[in-house]
């Protein structure tokens, strides 16, 4: 991969989770950028392109992580995606594999997501590299 550090887009309305994924995400290199709602993610989105989105399911009232991560492929559509949840339903689950996107399990036990965050990019890298 390239030697530019990768960018991330963390959105979680819990800010103490917020807070541990972000330093969790910088401690292994990347650059992150963490907001709590639907709505900001959906700016940053406009703003800059990022490698990949960590995204809760469960986001502010009326609003979800399928709706951010469809904003987010509008935007970039190669962007990798990852939805976290606490309790997610089998038609959740069944949503996120047909849309191709990787699910962590709250309380997200920290050695899982270090090692699904670089397999994640990797994925994206390499479907990158072949069609290009």
């Amino acid at each position: 991969m390239s030697k530019r550090k990768q960018s991330v887009l963390v959105v979680d309305d819990e800010s103490a989770v917020l807070f541990t994924y972000k330093l969790l995400l910088e401690q292994q290199g990347y650059v992150v950028t963490a907001v709590p709602s639907s709505a900001l993610a959906e700016s940053e989105l406009r703003k800059q392109q990022y490698d990949l989105l960590l995204c809760d399911l469960s986001l502010e009232e009326n609003h979800n992580g399928f709706e951010v991560i469809d904003a987010a492929r509008t935007q970039s559509p190669g962007i990798a995606c990852v939805l976290l949840t606490g309790y997610a339903s089998m038609e959740a689950a069944q949503k996120a594999a047909e849309m191709g996107i990787a699910i962590l399990y709250k309380p997200i036990d920290i050695e899982e997501f270090l090692t699904t965050i670089p397999a994640v990019l990797k994925e994206k890298y390499d479907q990158t590299k072949a069609a290009g």
